[in-house]
């Protein structure tokens, strides 16, 4: 049997858990899933995955783990949310996406899950 971590959404209006590889790409699986980390606008104006855009960010809200990408060192230091991009998964995960997004804005705080789809 392969080895497998699990990723779960949360957001005010849905939650929803599935399994991937560990080593598995968090922008990938979600964009797998038909989840998408960006916003109306930056679905097609993005970087691709290449980290240079900052446009696919999401919060880690359990199981987060050191970031290797320099902009998510300077997330995780200053409050602002990681970059799908750049996480791989390697454990359980728990995340939400950045509502109201911005592309260039002020720090928004991490949100706080006060409802949720039933599971």
């Amino acid at each position: 049997m392969e080895a497998s971590v699990s990723i779960t959404f949360r957001s005010a209006t849905q939650s929803e858990t599935w399994r991937v590889s560990p080593g598995t790409n968090l922008r990938q699986a979600l964009l797998a899933r038909g989840l998408s980390p960006y916003v109306r606008l930056t679905r097609r104006l993005n970087c691709g995955g290449r980290g240079i855009c900052a446009t696919c960010g999401i919060w880690i809200i359990e199981g987060d783990q050191a970031p290797e990408h320099w902009h998510d060192r300077l997330a995780q230091r200053f409050g602002y949310p990681r970059l799908s991009c750049k996480v791989t998964v390697d454990r359980d995960l728990t995340i939400t996406p950045v509502p109201d997004k911005w592309i260039w804005g002020g720090r928004r705080n991490r949100p706080q899950i006060t409802s949720t789809a039933p599971e």
